[in-house]
């Protein structure tokens, strides 16, 4: 008897790569600062930037759970497990990181033992497409605004208009956790990270973790990159841009934090109190939207992509007259020996399940703005 988490599209489309789906596997580890941790936290939260001891915390707490769930794993006779997730609970003062995924066995599968944070159906696009898995990966930061940026962007907010220092550190945070779930991956013996959710988690007063989690993976038309092939694609998505020739280059983030002004703040106050556009609040969301594009278009001419897809714009009121705007998209590029093992997508694959139960804590959307 199994009891697995995959629905039958995905145990359909598994089977036809000839996997088999196993049950359900849960890893977890419980984990406290410690008081010398959480005062150096605190004094860290002050200044302002990454939070170095906290994040060690987080990593080492996330990837615990993801041993002891692959050992679980491994003890069923698995030879992988996809659909991994990594989540953060806290109990009191202290944090229990669970990570939970469905065994998946091969018929004749001989290759090393695998984690994946795909989905079965993503699974059978990539692999159909080249892709070979090798482990699920984690890139975070743990980081604080500061009293003295935060107060030194107060300031300059009164202006109107980009807030600098706001803008360097959140991209600095996002660009930093891309940068360790790359390392991470180049570790494994991969050279791409597909698959990558992005989320923005609350983890205490004045903190937050920029988490990235996706799948290592290879691909041979990739060869030994100077850094690893990332992209937030979907599997048919990448199965449809191998199909055309066009593989992933990088994952591209730009981040913009934007202030009304305390001049645009009172103007736009009075003129909100009559019917018509609010122009000063119209023209500061056009150019934190275009500031935050602007940054993605130059990295991507940078590195020589073809284009910049599936790229979205999220936009996030931080209070007190401040905006984020965050873009983010995948640069891709023609290259050659990319091909697909299969003429067409099977229907399975392309369609998506239904979830059958909300909590109040269910996303549908691959980024989470709690913060």
């Amino acid at each position: 008897m199994i009891v697995s988490g995959l629905s039958g599209n995905e145990i359909f489309c598994l089977a036809e790569k000839g996997w088999a789906p196993g049950s359900i596997v849960v890893g977890n580890s419980v984990q406290s600062l410690g008081v010398l941790g959480s005062v150096s936290s605190g004094l860290k939260t002050l200044a302002g930037g990454e939070i170095a001891n906290l994040t060690q915390l987080i990593n080492e707490g996330r990837h615990a759970a993801i041993n002891r769930l692959e050992k679980e794993a491994e003890g069923h006779g698995a030879h992988g497990v996809t659909g991994v997730t990594s989540e953060l609970k806290t109990l009191g003062g202290m944090r229990e990181f669970i990570a939970i995924g469905s065994a998946v066995k091969g018929a004749d599968y001989r290759g090393p033992f695998f984690t994946t944070a795909c989905s079965g159906q993503d699974l059978y696009c990539q692999l159909d497409a080249g892709y070979d898995p090798r482990h699920f990966v984690i890139g975070n930061v743990a980081y604080a605004l500061g009293v003295s940026r935060g107060v030194f962007g107060f300031l300059r907010g009164f202006a109107g208009g980009e807030v600098k220092e706001f803008s360097q550190m959140y991209n600095h945070t996002r660009h930093l956790a891309l940068e360790r779930i790359e390392n991470e991956a180049r570790e494994r013996g991969a050279n791409a990270v597909v698959d990558i959710q992005t989320a923005i988690l609350p983890i205490g007063t004045g903190a937050r973790e920029m988490l990235m989690v996706g799948t290592a993976s290879h691909h041979p038309a990739f060869g030994t990159p100077a850094r690893p092939v990332t992209s937030e694609l979907t599997g048919e998505e990448l199965w449809n841009l191998t199909k055309m020739g066009y593989g992933p280059v990088r994952l591209l983030l730009g981040t913009s934090v934007y202030s009304l002004g305390f001049a645009g703040g009172v103007g736009a106050f009075f003129k909100g109190l009559g019917r018509g556009e609010v122009s000063s609040v119209t023209q500061l969301i056009y150019n934190a939207r275009e500031n935050a594009l602007a940054h993605i278009e130059a990295e991507a001419s940078e590195i020589g992509a073809d284009a910049v897809i599936g790229t979205k714009v999220f936009i996030y009121e931080m209070g007190g007259g401040f905006v984020e705007v965050l873009a983010i998209g995948t640069a891709v590029k023609k290259m050659e020996g990319l091909a697909t093992q299969t003429p067409a997508l099977i229907p399975q694959a392309i369609v998506r399940d239904r979830t059958m139960f909300l909590d109040e804590t269910h996303n549908t959307g691959k980024l989470d703005r709690q913060g």
